[in-house]
């Protein structure tokens, strides 16, 4: 192979090489590419808004929500609530034996929110 040539492949090598790696940054920083792990968190992330969600509205439309808010608002700190909320059955969604405690968490969290407004 000529020497020429061979340069040639050198140079073009190196092109693809720094392409490739500036096509990464660019993807991952702003082109909105992830890893999916970071994919598998955002699916988690949102799985669990939607789940807070529901429980907030089941909260809300249960026939004696007026005396739970109060009961709910009585209660003095996170724990006191989360308990109410997982016993009143609100945050177990169907086909859950039980309740999980993050969307215990973001519920009354959630139904913090909505007693606020």
């Amino acid at each position: 192979m000529k020497d020429e040539t061979k340069a040639k492949l050198k140079f073009g090598g190196w092109g693809v090489v720094v392409g490739a790696v500036i096509a990464m940054i660019i993807g991952f920083s702003w082109g909105g590419w992830t890893t999916s792990s970071t994919a598998d968190q955002m699916s988690g992330d949102a799985v669990l808004a939607n789940e807070a969600v529901i429980c907030v509205a089941q909260f809300i439309k249960d026939p004696d929500s007026k005396k739970k808010i109060e009961e709910f608002e009585a209660l003095d700190d996170h724990y006191k609530q989360s308990q109410f909320v997982e016993q009143g059955g609100w945050s177990k969604m169907p086909g859950q034996k039980e309740a999980s405690s993050e969307v215990t968490r973001a519920c009354v969290a959630g139904i913090r929110t909505y007693i606020q407004k």
